[in-house]
């Protein structure tokens, strides 16, 4: 079979993109007559990326573009019907596949808004429905949301650096992990806040502002560096962003000034200019001093090569006269946590007389990997409209009437409850396989992002060693979630 062609792999039926085992699960619980049992799974991670004390939900909208069209067409069917296991026999029988024909997602799902501020073990999705579908979507979700909260959070981070006024650029495509990676890579970066991009199919598909200077190719297809820029200015005479380190980097400055003086007779004014190697916060320095004693004080400085938050921090220490950074390779990359590690676990599952629920949990050997039972919302507390502290709790037990936070990895730290003010984080998006929240745009999420972080205290959101912002059980949830695990581990004589 030969490979396929790129123009047919984003097919109008995406349903297949998961994973084999998901696939031989559902054909167990169909088996087993199990496929209709109500359970709830949430999806979370359990630390901060980068070793930092947040992370920026994304991905949302994705996820509920693809749930929107979960659908096994014929094609798929037939993929399907052709797999064999080890000894030969089909892996699927004809009446499992007729099931997934007429199959139709009708679950319920509640999710936090993208560009909310979120932290470890906290739902970022529950599913709540039929068995079957609600493992069935698991891959997916975790494809969806895992990566576009991980550029989220990075771009995030830049930003923190970068502060409020300078401007960043997404420039990563040429080294994204392929197309897909891209585009949700651009997506997920504009949310977190960078200002625009290289990628023009994310501006054309997303409505992100485009932006670009030229390569090094350009001025070497010349004779001299200054006729480059001076053909380029005849191309685009008010959006001119000269590349000045081809040969040598002032002088490449000095040659921008000379054609940005020539621009100004013919009333148009140089963009700026672009610095793309060596000593970032030398050049810069020593461009803005040639640019202002020339008159030319509003060209803007753009840094490039392989920057993230902790070297634009560096360059602000320094004094870098920078105001726009290009930020590529380890934007889109995740430099340096290339996967955010996110789970999605079965936390409760209705009785077989449909009377209650039974809850459930995954044991480890490490508290930090061990579940939390139970059908979670995420309340988050606020003083002086600051967010202070969040408990997870179990929706479908009643809170009492004073409510104290218990820490997951150290009972011993309990936090009573002193403010009233709070919001649930986790809201409706589908109420049995229908859409019931209207998505926020990309711009809105994207202003979402930018108030949360900053809402967030200094020391929760600094680079290194961030405070460990507080999130904890309810007491009543910490005390249940004991006794479960009391009562599945096994008992093993000293």
């Amino acid at each position: 079979m030969s490979d396929t062609p790129l123009s047919s792999l984003y097919r109008p039926s995406l349903t297949l993109l998961t994973d084999l085992y998901q696939l031989t699960m559902a054909y167990g619980y169909w088996r087993q007559g199990m496929q209709d049992r109500e359970a709830v799974f949430h999806l979370y991670f359990r630390k901060a990326p980068f070793n930092g004390g947040y992370a920026v939900a994304a991905g949302l909208a994705y996820a509920v573009d693809w749930l929107e069209n979960l659908r096994f067409s014929e094609e798929d069917l037939a993929y399907l019907g052709s797999l064999r296991g080890s000894k030969g026999g089909v892996m699927f029988e004809q009446g499992f596949l007729d099931y997934l024909r007429d199959l139709r997602f009708t679950c319920d799902v509640d999710a936090v808004a993208e560009g909310t501020v979120v932290f470890g073990n906290e739902p970022l999705m529950r599913i709540q429905g039929p068995l079957l579908q609600a493992q069935l979507v698991e891959t997916a979700l975790l494809t969806l949301v895992n990566f576009q909260t991980l550029i989220a959070t990075k771009a995030a981070r830049i930003r923190e650096a970068v502060g409020p006024n300078d401007q960043i650029l997404e420039f990563g495509l040429r080294r994204a992990q392929g197309f897909d990676g891209g585009l949700s890579a651009t997506r997920a970066a504009y949310l977190g806040g960078a200002d625009g991009t290289s990628n023009v199919l994310a501006g054309q598909q997303f409505g992100i502002p485009v932006r670009g200077t030229h390569a090094h190719s350009w001025v070497m297809a010349f004779e001299g560096e200054e006729e480059a820029f001076d053909k380029y200015a005849d191309a685009f005479p008010d959006d001119s962003v000269f590349l000045v380190d081809t040969y040598d980097t002032l002088e490449g400055v000095r040659n921008a000034i000379k054609v940005a003086e020539r621009l100004r007779e013919r009333g148009h004014e140089l963009g700026g200019i672009r610095l793309d190697s060596g000593d970032l916060t030398y050049l810069s320095v020593q461009a803005r001093q040639l640019l202002d004693a020339a008159g030319f004080p509003k060209v803007r400085i753009v840094a490039s090569n392989d920057l993230d938050e902790q070297l634009v921090t560096a360059l602000k220490l320094e004094g870098a006269r920078i105001d726009t950074w290009g930020i590529g390779t380890k934007l889109v990359t995740a430099y340096d946590q290339p996967a955010l590690g996110g789970v999605y676990k079965l936390a409760a599952m209705k009785k077989a007389d449909n009377s209650g629920w039974d809850y459930t949990i995954k044991l480890s050997e490490q508290l930090a990997k061990t579940s939390i039972p139970g059908i979670l919302q995420i309340r988050r507390f606020y003083h002086d409209g600051k967010p202070v502290a969040d408990m997870l709790y179990n929706s479908a037990e009643p809170l009492p009437e004073q409510l104290t936070i218990v820490d997951p990895l150290d009972p011993t730290r309990r936090r009573p409850v002193q403010t009233t003010k709070y919001r649930e984080l986790l809201e409706p998006v589908f109420r049995q396989g229908k859409r019931v929240l209207e998505l926020p745009t990309l711009a809105e999420s994207r202003q979402r992002a930018r108030e949360e972080v900053t809402s967030l205290d200094p020391s929760t959101r600094r680079f290194l060693n961030p405070h460990t912002y507080p999130v904890g059980l309810e007491r009543g949830l910490h005390e249940f979630r004991t006794q479960l695990i009391l009562e599945k581990r096994p008992q093993r004589p000293a």
